[in-house]
């Protein structure tokens, strides 16, 4: 339990630098570092059933998505602002830094391997947005259609 508590901790405050670093308002800070220790947490769960990397990446994507369109709904500010800073934790770094160090040493093989993870890894938060940016017409669709107009 402390061990998670503490990975929440290094999501938040993770969140938070990069979007400190991206220049991101002040006042979206908190925000988005909320979304991304949330997003950690729904990851760490996911992770835990064992369903594999690729589908906790997808849909902490789509939860990140998701909750930053009602963040930005909230804020008055656009998506993008919490959706990037939000996304560093899940980003595979690890992996990219072990393929070129593979590469680099000449084992291809097992570089190789840490490719198909880089790329699956990416493709699965890129899916993930997309199926959160689906979610987010879809819910604008409905807006207009009750007569009441969101614009992000």
């Amino acid at each position: 339990m402390v061990k998670l508590l503490f990975e929440l901790l290094m999501a938040y405050l993770a969140t938070m630098c990069f979007g400190i670093i991206l220049n991101i308002p002040r006042r979206a800070l908190n925000m988005a570092g909320l979304i991304g220790g949330f997003a950690w947490g729904f990851y760490w769960i996911i992770s835990r059933l064992g369903v594999g990397i690729a589908f906790g990446n997808l849909m902490a994507a789509f939860l990140i998505s998701v909750i930053s369109m009602y963040a930005a709904y909230y804020k008055k500010m656009p998506m993008v602002i919490f959706n990037i800073p939000s996304l560093v934790s899940f980003v595979p770094g690890g992996q990219a830094y072990q393929m070129i160090r593979n590469f680099a040493i000449g084992h291809s093989q097992t570089a190789c391997g840490f490719l198909v993870q880089v790329v699956v890894i990416a493709g699965a938060i890129a899916m993930g947005f997309i199926l959160g940016e689906l979610y987010h017409q879809i819910w604008q669709y409905g807006r207009k259609k009750m007569g009441t107009h969101y614009e992000s």
